[in-house]
């Protein structure tokens, strides 16, 4: 297998409060990985250090071979890396269809002026992403809200939303602040069909955030658990719930 993603070392300090503390990690190509662990434990912050919002202490990130250690959130973006978010980040005033468009940025080659003047080919190239972004649409089953503001769309839909704008970047990897919180069960489980529809026919690495171990056990390849920012556990889904490591850690025993 493909190793996509490299941690080594990896430290993040806030003050006197160690958030991440030694992490090691190897991410396989292709697969999902659950990050795992009480409130508290530095799951986010991972997350955070990963997507560059974060500048770690110590340690490095290796993303197909590169240190992206030092670059910066938006020249990760570009070189494939995704991410939603734990509290909804999107343009409540503005459509479905508009959000995800704005997902397109990246792609983006016209200039400003010739865009503005649809010069160039400009059309072109923005009927271009319109027609990714249908696709997107489509996939997601969003179809009836796609001229919708999305303030106005019910909760589970407005993360539905959210993902499809992650996937307009077309990320190789693609980050997930639980995905599924706040969702009601039958929200949760049309999130978890497209997340798994997203590894199986896009290859999508993904690495999410989850509370829920019934949907850890159900979609993921691989688990790491954290505790007090420490890498406490990796290992397969069935091998986190039977692990007295895990268990201590979220029943406090």
């Amino acid at each position: 297998m493909t190793v996509q993603l490299v941690i080594e070392g990896l430290s993040l300090a806030f003050g006197g409060v160690t958030a991440l503390n030694g992490i090691d990690l190897e991410i396989q190509q292709g697969k999902i990985t659950a990050i795992i662990g009480p409130n508290g434990a530095g799951k986010t912050s991972l997350l955070n250090c990963i997507s560059g919002l974060y500048r770690p202490s110590r340690g490095r990130i290796l993303f197909e071979g590169r240190d992206i250690t030092h670059l910066s959130p938006d020249a990760r973006a570009r070189l494939g890396i995704g991410r939603t978010f734990q509290n909804i980040e999107l343009f409540k005033h503005m459509t479905t269809l508009d959000n995800l468009m704005l997902g397109r940025h990246i792609h983006l080659r016209t200039g400003l002026l010739a865009g503005g003047l649809y010069w160039l080919g400009a059309w072109r190239e923005e009927a271009l992403h319109r027609r990714r972004v249908e696709e997107i649409i489509d996939f997601l089953e969003i179809e009836s809200v796609r001229n919708k503001p999305v303030g106005t769309l019910a909760y589970g839909l407005q993360k539905r939303v959210e993902l499809g704008r992650a996937l307009a970047l077309e990320p190789r990897l693609l980050l997930l602040d639980e995905p599924m919180a706040g969702m009601n069960t039958e929200e949760k489980e049309d999130m978890a069909r497209f997340i798994l529809d997203v590894a199986e026919e896009w290859g999508t690495t993904m690495i999410l955030i989850e509370h829920d171990m019934g949907v850890v056990m159900d979609i993921s390849d691989w688990v790491v658990a954290l505790d007090f920012g420490s890498k406490i556990f990796e290992g397969t889904p069935l091998e986190a719930q039977q692990s007295p490591e895990v268990i201590r850690a979220y029943l406090g025993m």
